[in-house]
């Protein structure tokens, strides 16, 4: 199953500014008198850009930083500072090694973290599927007992739950969990998630293959009820946080993380469950939270926490680098969307508008907020109600601002996209305003509707701003890749808050974190317990964790 998620298509970001009164006229047009051209025209498309040469690159950056265009960028690190491996061929993945020429923000790893990840690429390799050594432990799983494991490799296997950003979510918080345990992670892949991710280690694969002796994780064997959960196997006294023989202990173990974990799923949270834990060859994870802040709580590694990231609010943003590549089928959504719409503009605003089934607010009202936080902030230009819309006297020496909104409806866009239309801005700018996608509801079991997602994601992350939802695993993606503290738009239930507020991390926000104190025996303020780890700006309630410098 290597290389089970790639596809095709080879891009660069256009930085070539056209005439300006051209450019603008335009984009004034297209956002004004018709929708945005969504994904689905974008995929059916067929053409493709070849990337320019050096010479023309630069002269066309400068003659756009002349004519009001783009400003031109420095040449970017395809490698993210040695983040990434340079063993891999270019056309297999294309966004690898070219996202960075698109990132405004970059934060540089510490030279530890890629000791450990060069490190890890290595185990990875000898342990992956379809070697010697992974073969020799696969009986394993069907032994009565967990002795006679493989104490040479062993693996963490993450297991799909939510939607996209959820997954996502705790697929870079089971990496950071098994870099720290010197673990294997290996995937049960999803058939919508096919296609949509490349192989993030050089010359192996992480997706389980399709032989592997357990065939379906969509069981009762692998959720809460689980007989075979740590929560359940404490609870009916099967093992105890201090059991280390590994003839007393199960063939494998089943970690259930999800948001609705039981009080003794969260044990895996104290110190002496992650002793624990070394002891079993195979471990399966379920999880759709950003579990990675608990982790900085575990005395055992501090040290270690502190070398790989000097920077705490760096972990999701080097981690998601590093790990999620979308394929090429889904890079070229991203690379065709770009330069038709956002590419020739001076600046990029994305907004990221995310309301919850289960917790609905009325439209009007959470518009208010999006519109009473961009315009009292001065991310958006206001705009003049009697002026005539082509009263702006910014045209021809201005690059347009682009604002590209990701939604599940379309009211957003459309209420953005007629109010620059029909009045000129305060400041002359011109604003055109973009929605790739409107998929009305959320549909996660859809390869295709994943595929926009990552997508849609990628594109917030090349944003000079980003405005998020409170609570939206999708923003918190973006804002992690692109290396961005957002504005967060507050749910306008309390009319005591802003509108919004700006995020003082890039860090994504670990929303149903433990409160049980192991050692005290009784639940603390988590948020208190040390300096780096205190909690998320964008929730009203305490138990939420987040990662600050």
């Amino acid at each position: 199953m290597a290389d089970k998620f790639l596809g095709g298509a080879s891009t660069r970001p256009l930085l070539v500014a056209a005439a300006s009164l051209t450019a603008v006229v335009l984009l004034f047009w297209i956002s004004g008198t018709t929708r945005s051209l969504p994904l689905d025209s974008l995929i059916r498309s067929s053409s493709s850009f070849s990337p320019p040469d050096r010479e023309l690159k630069n002269c066309s950056a400068a003659a756009a930083a002349s004519t009001g265009g783009p400003p031109p960028r420095s040449l970017p690190d395809k490698l993210l500072g040695g983040l990434l491996s340079p063993d891999f061929d270019e056309a297999s993945c294309v966004s690898r090694y070219k996202s960075s020429q698109f990132w405004h923000s970059n934060h540089t790893p510490s030279s530890y973290l890629l000791r450990k990840l060069r490190n890890y690429e290595a185990l990875h390799k000898k342990c992956g599927p379809n070697t010697e050594l992974f073969n020799r432990s696969l009986p394993h799983l069907n032994a009565s007992t967990g002795e006679g494991g493989n104490s040479e490799c062993n693996y963490v296997v993450w297991l799909q739950a939510g939607g996209l950003g959820n997954r996502l979510m705790a697929l870079v918080s089971a990496f950071l969990y098994a870099l720290l345990n010197d673990k294997v992670l290996l995937l049960s892949v999803p058939g919508d998630l096919h296609d949509t991710f490349c192989e993030p280690f050089p010359d192996t694969s992480w997706a389980l293959p399709s032989d592997f002796p357990i065939s379906n994780f969509e069981t009762h064997d692998f959720y809460g009820q689980s007989a075979r959960s740590y929560g359940n196997l404490l609870k009916n006294k099967v093992i105890s946080r201090n059991s280390t023989e590994r003839a007393l202990l199960p063939p494998f173990l089943y970690l259930h993380l999800t948001h609705d974990a039981g009080d003794s799923d969260k044990m895996f949270y104290c110190e002496d469950a992650q002793s624990l834990l070394q002891n079993f060859t195979w471990i399966f994870l379920r999880s759709n939270q950003y579990f990675a802040p608990a982790l900085f709580l575990m005395p055992q590694h501090d040290e270690e926490l502190s070398r790989l990231f000097p920077e705490k609010e760096t972990v999701f943003h080097h981690l998601s680098r590093y790990l999620l590549h979308p394929s090429n089928s889904v890079w070229g959504y991203v690379t065709r969307y770009y330069e038709a719409y956002l590419a020739n503009a001076g600046d990029i605003l994305g907004i990221q508008v995310r309301i919850f089934p289960n917790a609905p607010v009325k439209f009007e009202l959470m518009l208010a907020q999006v519109i009473n936080c961009t315009l009292k902030e001065g991310i958006l230009p206001d705009t003049l109600i009697d002026a005539p819309a082509n009263s702006s006297t910014a045209m021809g020496t201005k690059a347009p601002k682009a604002v590209l909104v990701t939604s599940l409806q379309t009211g957003y866009f459309e209420t953005l996209r007629n109010m620059y239309y029909e009045r000129a801005t305060a400041t002359g700018e011109v604003v055109g305003v973009y929605q790739p996608s409107h998929e009305e509801t959320q549909r996660t079991e859809r390869q295709g509707h994943n595929a926009k997602a990552l997508a849609e994601m990628y594109l917030l992350s090349f944003s000079d701003t980003l405005v998020t939802s409170a609570f939206s695993t999708f923003g918190y993606v973006a804002q992690g890749l692109g290396g961005l503290r957002p504005w967060i738009v507050m749910r306008p239930d309390d009319r005591n808050n802003p509108a919004c507020l700006r995020a003082s991390s890039m860090e994504p926000c670990f929303h149903f974190a433990p409160a049980y104190d192991c050692k005290a025996g009784r639940n603390v303020d988590k948020g208190k317990v040390v300096p780096h780890v205190r909690h998320c700006e964008d929730l009203n309630f305490h138990w939420g964790l987040k990662l600050f410098d």
